[in-house]
């Protein structure tokens, strides 16, 4: 039975964790926080900092294969692994690219794949500079994460609260939609994509509010966003599943706003609403199996379940009967005991044909289903 270890253990390694159960594989699962959501799924929890050397060079060298649910994990040890005989999805290669912002965008420059524009600075010095370029919005290049080290600057006023160290400033895009593409690439280069998903922000926040599946797109454009994100997947040349970030402006020009190479938020619906979910679809390229149907069965919305701003503390989930009573509504909770403001703490799936009924019904769940304390 194949040994295959997930870097990571939060609500991404447990719902992957939960697909592993129809497979024959033998799963093990490093975090550094032994009560975290994917723990208690895995046969085997190791103790251990995904940051660290050591830590995952220990981890994985008696493993056949490892994958990752954050980004934010040792790629010189990986890279270690690799030259052992270690699989790993996705290869390290494609890691220090999506890593580092810089990077990622010089990658998507250099494979003439469309972005913004943009500059790079090495500090908050850099940015005095730049007044000409503005607006745009500033992007740490490592660090960031659910929609930390992200912001807009407007006008030279706003230069003061600019970030230290290095980074990007794009420029601004006049947004009309924000999509995601998720795209599983196997060993020989096969693929499955996953119908595009339409993405609406919490500003406040800077994270997932709601999603409708499949977006609201013209047919021509939704080909030019499919064609983008399948290139940006395979000129990472790597197996494994990747959630591409589009921008779609209103002269209805597509830009890659960023990629992850990992199961993301934007795909939870796929658990309900598709044929296969993004989770079983990982598994499939981690065991070698044949790619799975990535087709709609039921168009879909998805909320983001958030701690409230006023409250920290143990979590309740108030109104949660009245959402479980609602047809062809699935309610995930992520096993978090706490709940801060803006703490993702589970998602709600909602199932239909008619995308303003789901807009609507979303609505609906985000006004009767509270994370509270």
């Amino acid at each position: 039975m194949q040994k295959t270890g997930i870097l990571g253990g939060g609500q991404l390694g447990r719902m992957l964790l939960q697909q592993a159960v129809n497979y024959p594989v033998e799963t093990f699962l490093m975090e550094i926080d032994s009560q975290c959501p994917a723990a208690h799924l895995c046969h085997h929890f190791v103790q251990g900092d995904i940051r660290n050397f050591e830590d995952v060079y220990r981890f994985g060298e008696f493993l056949d294969t490892i994958t990752i649910e954050i980004e934010s994990v040792n790629v010189d040890a990986l890279e270690k692994l690799e030259a052992k005989g270690v699989k790993i999805y996705p290869h390290p290669s494609a890691l220090r690219i999506i890593q580092n912002k810089i990077l990622q965008k010089d990658f998507y420059k250099k494979n003439e794949i469309p972005t913004a524009k943009y500059i790079t600075l090495q500090s908050k010095n850099d940015l005095e500079l730049q007044r000409s370029f503005l607006p745009g919005v500033q992007k740490l290049a490592e660090g960031g994460y659910d929609g930390r080290g992200v912001q807009v600057i407007k006008t030279a006023s706003d230069i003061s609260k600019g970030f230290e160290g290095a980074s990007i400033l794009e420029e601004l895009v006049d947004i009309h939609k924000e999509i995601s593409v998720i795209i599983g690439i196997d060993e020989k280069g096969g693929t499955a994509l996953f119908p595009p998903v339409e993405m609406v922000f919490d500003t406040a926040l800077n994270q997932l509010d709601y999603q409708v599946c499949p977006a609201g797109l013209p047919e021509k454009i939704m080909w030019r966003v499919e064609a983008v994100a399948l290139k940006v997947v395979r000129s990472l040349r790597s197996p494994g599943l990747f959630a591409v970030e589009l921008l779609v402006d209103k002269a209805g020009n597509v830009y890659v706003n960023e990629t992850a190479p990992r199961v993301h938020n934007s795909g939870h619906h796929t658990i309900e609403a598709n044929y296969c979910s993004q989770y079983d679809i990982l598994w499939r390229i981690l065991l070698g199996f044949p790619l799975g149907n990535t087709e709609i069965i039921r168009n879909s919305a998805l909320v983001n379940l958030v701690g409230s701003t006023e409250c920290s503390g143990d979590v309740i989930y108030e109104g949660m009967r009245e959402v479980l009573a609602m047809e062809n509504t699935y309610v995930h909770l992520y096993g978090k005991k706490q709940t801060k403001p803006g703490r993702k703490m589970g998602h709600v799936t909602i199932l239909g044909n008619n995308p303003s009924d789901l807009i609507r019904q979303a609505h609906l769940v985000k006004s009767k289903l509270k994370v509270i304390a």
